[in-house]
């Protein structure tokens, strides 16, 4: 449950906000959910507390979940496909000066590490989609579109260097998916190919082997040490 201190964090200390989910990646219904994601910076004296700020929050509006900006860089140079998509959202709702500074960085997150998270994140669906099968009859069909999504994604992410998050002409396709109009084996042979493609394309990929961890870790620094210097945070 939210608290009141936590509340405060998103509201007043939140430097970058958007929207994910099907609306950010050309998906989206009538009947589609407004996703938000957004990242705080939690003012630098509340670390020296023992009681430390949240790591995240959930809330306080519905949909709505924010980082703490050192969880954010943490999960981004682990190449978390979450919150790498969170930063290429086309869907910005709210940036301040900090913000503007974390999404230059977008490229140093990027690395080679997205073809271990990216597949291995689907595989992990892919087999509670099985057991959705074996269970049901049927796999949970959205589910199955994104995961089509994502496996999709970090193939154009690992050919091209760069992470493009809308589908673009790909949409009736996947849509098509999700009303279960594609029979459960075609969607799997799809999956296949898919992750045999992210296999191939690493082998040849522009991005680097891992990320620039120092460069992001000097941003983290300097905000941290601005962030003490800010009026009534002492």
């Amino acid at each position: 449950m939210i608290t009141p201190d936590s509340e405060a964090l998103v509201r007043d200390h939140t430097v970058y906000s958007c929207v994910m989910g099907s609306r950010a990646f050309g998906l989206a219904t009538d009947g589609s959910d407004t996703d938000r994601r957004g990242v705080f910076l939690a003012p630098t004296p509340l670390f020296w507390r023992f009681d430390k700020p949240p790591t995240h929050v959930d809330g306080p509006a519905k949909e709505q979940f924010s980082w703490e900006l050192e969880r954010f860089c943490e999960l981004a140079l682990r190449a978390n496909p979450n919150v790498l998509e969170c930063l290429h959202s086309p869907l910005v709702e709210h940036v301040d000066t900090v913000g503007r500074e974390l999404l230059s960085l977008r490229e140093a997150f990027l690395s080679r590490l997205a073809h271990q998270t990216f597949v291995r994140y689907a595989l992990g669906q892919h087999r509670k989609l099985e057991a959705d099968v074996r269970q049901y009859g049927a796999p949970r069909w959205k589910h199955a579109m994104h995961l089509l999504r994502l496996l999709t994604s970090g193939r154009d992410l690992l050919r091209t260097g760069e992470l493009v998050i809308e589908v673009g002409p790909a949409r009736e396709e996947l849509l098509a998916v999700k009303r279960g109009e594609v029979p459960w084996p075609e969607v799997e042979r799809r999956m296949t190919r898919l992750a045999e493609e992210n296999d191939e394309a690493a082998g040849c990929s522009p991005l680097p082997p891992r990320p620039d961890r120092a460069r992001v870790e000097d941003f983290l620094i300097r905000t941290r040490r601005s962030s003490a210097l800010w009026p009534g945070q002492g």
